[in-house]
């Protein structure tokens, strides 16, 4: 013999469809400190002000980040790794008393994987 749980009304056809992001303020997640955090230094940076009481909201606060945070890079140089990206590569060669292979100065993919096979661990 098994039990079979009786959920009433937890499959009914008459709820309809629940949207998966609620904005009702009842229900809504407060913001993490890392997401308040990476916002103010953000709000600092652009000059942009963070809404009142927006921490109150983790989907409202991430849909601010996402609006104000720097674009990523296009055009030629895109593809290249960053400065701290080289530095770090530079300091874990002289640590090894090697050298980075020169195509990955041309590739930040390929910089990243030297970095992340070659870094003490």
């Amino acid at each position: 013999m098994s039990y079979q749980p009786q959920f009433p009304g937890l499959f009914s056809s008459d709820q309809g469809a629940v949207p998966a992001h609620h904005h009702d303020d009842s229900h809504a997640l407060p913001a993490t400190p890392k997401q308040m955090q990476y916002a103010t230094s953000l709000a600092a940076k652009t000059g942009a002000a963070l809404p009142n009481g927006i921490g109150a909201d983790r989907v409202a606060l991430s849909a601010w980040i996402d609006r104000h945070k720097p674009k990523p890079l296009e055009g030629r140089f895109a593809d290249y790794p960053s400065s701290k990206q080289v530095g770090f590569a530079e300091r874990i060669a002289k640590l090894k008393r090697t050298q980075v292979p020169q195509e990955c100065f041309r590739d930040k993919t390929m910089m990243s994987r030297w970095i992340d096979s070659n870094k003490p661990r």
